[in-house]
């Protein structure tokens, strides 16, 4: 911690549903005497920030029930800051794995002045090449979190099935949470991944652990963990368009830092997920098209219906050129344009010989709808009450029937219509 304020205090939350409340006191620390702290130290050779500051407080979790949690840091000045973290679980057997996007916080994270999209200026010429878990999250603390991962959290605690919980970071360390997982839960916005954890998903799927990714541009960039001051995997490398001067180029070609679908190890996301990564920005409705979809059970939606706002501000599609499952209904089929280009986002399901069902939105503001015609973000796009309630309704209908297991055992097979849509032309 670093604070002008002579004394402050830190408060844990733990989110979830407890009678209406989303969040419930864990523990709270005393009155904890405040220091400011060194100014960061830049890494010149990757444009690195890091705090390297010496700690003030451990925080224990010994008997805390696993899940995401809040601190929250109160200073006596008023100000107040949250820093995001994850109670682990070391089994999912049988229960859904939510799985956040800590390695995609960070890269966003301009503390300091730096991020993986800009540096110095703003420019992103100047950006980082590798950015280090050694440091505070600007703004609040929590954006990433508190926008695209709460109200998801909250949704799955108030339906009651089992849960685990676990980050891209320790499923890229240690696959062990997926084995036996009825589900695995990937939150709203997931664009960084390791080929580790991408490994380790996809055996996951193929032993029959059914897959959902609710938001969009999901397993785009290819990064790597390194090592930082504080230890193994802090800092998160992802070279993006410079990628020729990676320095894995001619060593291991396959951790080299460019998107998944880039050579020199071109892996689509698409393989796993079904659909593609098309574009930014867009804002459109979200179009109905397979209205009697079990997912869409009890809904009350007709084909054509539409919800304003609910695409945006990424979108992805199915793009039948690229790998894509070979029996994939598309559910909703959103027309839009984007940068003037006119085209389609996708939610879209498939499944694969284990069983594991596989859905994605194809649209980056799932998750936030679930709190539209509320005041919980502030970010709502304009989207309404009456979207909150498709959205939500949807989401409880999946999570139940991915918690059972296997969904191709009691769900209807997916009726393959991307063809039929799009034929084979990439740019339909």
């Amino acid at each position: 911690m670093s604070t002008t304020a002579p004394r402050f205090t830190v408060s844990a939350f733990r989110i979830g549903w407890y009678g209406g409340a989303q969040a419930r006191l864990v523990w709270r620390s005393e009155r904890v005497p405040g220091r400011a702290q060194a100014s960061p130290r830049m890494l010149p050779d990757t444009r690195t920030v890091r705090a390297d500051w010496r700690p003030t407080l451990t925080v224990g979790t010994d008997g805390w029930p696993e899940g995401a949690y809040l601190l929250r840091l109160d200073a006596d000045s008023g100000h107040q800051r949250y820093v995001p973290f994850v109670v682990r679980s070391d089994r999912g057997a049988g229960r859904t794995v939510l799985m956040h996007a800590p390695a995609t916080w960070q890269a966003y994270n301009t503390w300091g002045g730096y991020s993986l999209y800009e540096g110095r200026g703003g420019a992103y010429a100047y950006r980082s090449l590798a950015v280090s878990f050694d440091r505070p999250y600007d703004r609040d603390g929590a954006e990433k979190f508190l926008v695209y991962e709460r109200a998801a959290v909250v949704l799955a605690e108030r339906l009651g099935i089992p849960l685990a919980y676990t980050t891209g970071v320790d499923l890229h360390r240690d696959p062990e949470v997926l084995h036996g997982a009825a589900a695995l839960i990937c939150l709203g916005h997931d664009e960084y991944w390791s080929p580790q954890q991408r490994r380790h998903v996809t055996r996951a799927r193929d032993a029959g652990t059914n897959l959902a990714f609710l938001g969009a541009n999901t397993c785009y960039r290819r990064i790597r963990l390194e090592p930082g001051e504080a230890g193994p995997e802090r800092t998160v490398v992802c070279y993006k368009t410079s990628h020729g001067a990676d320095p894995c180029i001619r060593s291991h070609p396959a951790l080299v830092t460019a998107d998944f679908r880039q050579p020199p190890a071109a892996d689509p996301e698409s393989a796993l997920t079904g659909v593609l990564y098309e574009g930014f920005p867009t804002d459109a409705p979200y179009v109905v098209h397979a209205a009697d979809h079990w997912l869409f059970e009890g809904t009350g939606v007709r084909r054509g219906d539409a919800f304003d706002h609910l695409v945006g501000v990424e979108y992805d599609r199915v793009t039948p050129s690229a790998p894509t499952p070979p029996r994939i209904e598309v559910v909703a089929h959103s027309p839009l344009r984007c940068r003037g280009r006119r085209s389609h986002s996708d939610s879209a399901y498939y499944t694969v010989p284990s069983g594991a069902g596989v859905f994605a939105t194809g649209t980056m503001r799932w998750v936030e709808s679930l709190m539209a015609g509320t005041r919980e973000n502030g970010r709502n796009h304009g989207m309404d009450a009456r979207t909150a309630a498709f959205t939500t309704r949807t989401t409880e209908n999946l999570l139940r029937a991915f918690a059972t297991g296997p969904a191709a055992r009691t769900r209807p097979r997916p009726r393959e219509n991307a063809r039929a849509l799009y034929g084979d032309r990439p740019d339909h």
